[in-house]
C-alpha cells in the first residue's frame, strides 16, 4: 500500500516502513504510554510561527496565539517562550495562560458571552485589551471597569458580512453569525464606546472564520476594516492597533492554504498602499500553528466485516477526536508500521455508543487487531474539545523535542473524573 504524503512533513515521517515523530518511532510512545495517546511535535509548531515572525519582521505587530485550538498548559509555553501573546476566550483561558508563564499583557479577549467575574479577573490581571462583541457588552464592560477603579481597553469586533468560504460552523463574519458588530453599526457603537468612562478605545478587531484555505476573503475583510477605520478617526477617536484575526487553513486531505508568509505578504502590500503600514498589526492564529503539529495514536481493537460496511474500531473515539462528528472533518489515518498484506476498505469508528462516533469514512487500510494507526493533523480542536462522554478518561499527550520525550498531560482516570461529585 503506497501511503500518501503526510500533513505535518518533515517532522512526521516514514523511515524504514515506521511512522517517526521528529527521531522518535511513534510505535515507541504507543508502547511506553498507551493509547490513545497525543503526539505533538515542538519542531512543527515553532516550524509554523515562523512564516508568520518572518512576515512581520519589522513592523509594530504582534502575534496572539488563538489558544482555543489547543489549550494544553505545554503547547501554551511553546508559544509563550517564543514570544506569542495569546487569545483567549474565557477567563480559565487567562488562567492557563498565566500558568503557562503567559505575559497578561500580552492578552486579548474575545468571545460574545464574557461574565462580570472574567471581565473583573483580565481587568486584575492587566490584559493589553478586550475584543468587544456587542454593545451591551460595551456598557457592562465600562461599569465594571468603573468599580474596580480601572480603565478598559477595548476594539470592537467587527462583523464585515466576508464569506471565508469554510463550514458553517466554523464561519464566523457572516451577518446571520453571532459573532461581533455589523458592518454597518461599527462607527455609532465606536462613538459611544469613546463616550463612556470605562473604557478606552485602542483598536479595531475582526475575524472571518477558521480553516480559510484562499486569500480572497482576507483581501475583502481587509478592505472593509480599514474603511471603517477611516470613519472612525474622521469623527475624532483614534485607532491604535488593527487586529485581523486568524482563520488560515491546513492541510488536512490535500487542502492548499497559502502560506502565511506569502499571504501576508499580500495583506501588507495592501495595507501599506491605504497608509497604514505603521500601525500596530495583531493578529490571531490558532489551527495554523498546532493542527498539523499532533496526532493522536490509537489501536486497532477489532476488524468487523459487514454486508454493506467492513469497520475498523480503534480505542479512539469522538470524544478523542470530535471534529469528523461535529463538522464531518477529514484526518488521515496511517498505520505506525505499514503491512504488505492486502488492504480492505473500512469505516474507521470508535467505541462510543453513537453511530456518530466515526473518525474516517472509505478508508483502505491494510491492518490488524493489535496494530496501531495515527490519525493525522490532530493538534488542533481535538484535545481542547475532548469530553468524558461514556465515563472515558481524556488521552493523555506527550511532546516530542528532537529525540527527547516529555510526558504533557497524564492519562485520566475514573477517579479524576469523579473527583469532585458527591452522592447524596
Amino acid at each position: 500500500m503506497t501511503l500518501q504524503a503526510l500533513p505535518g512533513d518533515p517532522f512526521f515521517s516514514r523511515r524504514d516502513n515506521a511512522l517517526f515523530c521528529e527521531e522518535i518511532a511513534l510505535s515507541n510512545l504507543a508502547a511506553q504510554y498507551g493509547t490513545p495517546l497525543f503526539v505533538y511535535s515542538k519542531a512543527a509548531m515553532l516550524g509554523a510561527l515562523a512564516p508568520y515572525q518572518r512576515a512581520f519582521a519589522g513592523r509594530n505587530a504582534q502575534v496572539h496565539y488563538a489558544m482555543k485550538a489547543n489549550s494544553s498548559l505545554a503547547v501554551l509555553q511553546v508559544f509563550a517562550q517564543a514570544g506569542c501573546g495569546f487569545d483567549i476566550v474565557s477567563g480559565g483561558e487567562l488562567s492557563r495562560v498565566l500558568a503557562a508563564g503567559g505575559q497578561a499583557d500580552k492578552v486579548i479577549f474575545s468571545g460574545v458571552g464574557k461574565t462580570r467575574a472574567e471581565m473583573r479577573q483580565a481587568l486584575d490581571a492587566g490584559i493589553a485589551c478586550f475584543n468587544v462583541e456587542s454593545e451591551a457588552e460595551l456598557n457592562v464592560l465600562s461599569e465594571v471597569a468603573l468599580s474596580c477603579g480601572k480603565v478598559a481597553p477595548v476594539s470592537i469586533r467587527v462583523n464585515p458580512n466576508v464569506d471565508p468560504q469554510t463550514h458553517p460552523y466554523i464561519s464566523t463574519g457572516l451577518k446571520g453569525n453571532k459573532f461581533g458588530i455589523a458592518h454597518e453599526d461599527t462607527l455609532r457603537c465606536y462613538l459611544h464606546a469613546a463616550s463612556l468612562p470605562g473604557l478606552k478605545v485602542v483598536g479595531i478587531d475582526c475575524h472571518i472564520g477558521s480553516q480559510i484555505t484562499s486569500a480572497g476573503p482576507y483581501l475583502d475583510t481587509v478592505d472593509k476594516v480599514l474603511d471603517l477605520v477611516q470613519a472612525i478617526e474622521a469623527e475624532g477617536v483614534a485607532i491604535q492597533h488593527l487586529d485581523f484575526g486568524g482563520g488560515l487553513g491546513i492541510d488536512y486531505n490535500g487542502d492548499t492554504p497559502p502560506a502565511a508568509d506569502a499571504l501576508w505578504a499580500q495583506l501588507l502590500t495592501r495595507i501599506d498602499a491605504r497608509g497604514f503600514g505603521g500601525r500596530r498589526l495583531m493578529i490571531e492564529p490558532g489551527r495554523s500553528l498546532v493542527g498539523n503539529a499532533g496526532v493522536c495514536l490509537s489501536e486497532v481493537l477489532y476488524l468487523k466485516p459487514g454486508e454493506q460496511k467492513n469497520f475498523c474500531i480503534i480505542d479512539a473515539a469522538m470524544n478523542d477526536l470530535p471534529r469528523p462528528a461535529m463538522y464531518q472533518a477529514f484526518h488521515q489515518i496511517a498505520p505506525l508500521t505499514q503491512r504488505a498484506t492486502a488492504a480492505t476498505l473500512y469505516d474507521v469508528v470508535g467505541p462510543v455508543c453513537e453511530s456518530g462516533d466515526w473518525i474516517g469514512r472509505d478508508r483502505t487500510l491494510a491492518v490488524q487487531a493489535g496494530d496501531h494507526v495515527a490519525v493525522m493533523s490532530a493538534g488542533a480542536y481535538c484535545m481542547s474539545m475532548a469530553s468524558n462522554y461514556n465515563t472515558r478518561g481524556r488521552a493523555a499527550e506527550v511532546l516530542v523535542d528532537g529525540d527527547q520525550v516529555h510526558l504533557m498531560r497524564e492519562r485520566e482516570t475514573p477517579q479524576d473524573q469523579m473527583r469532585g461529585e458527591r452522592l447524596v
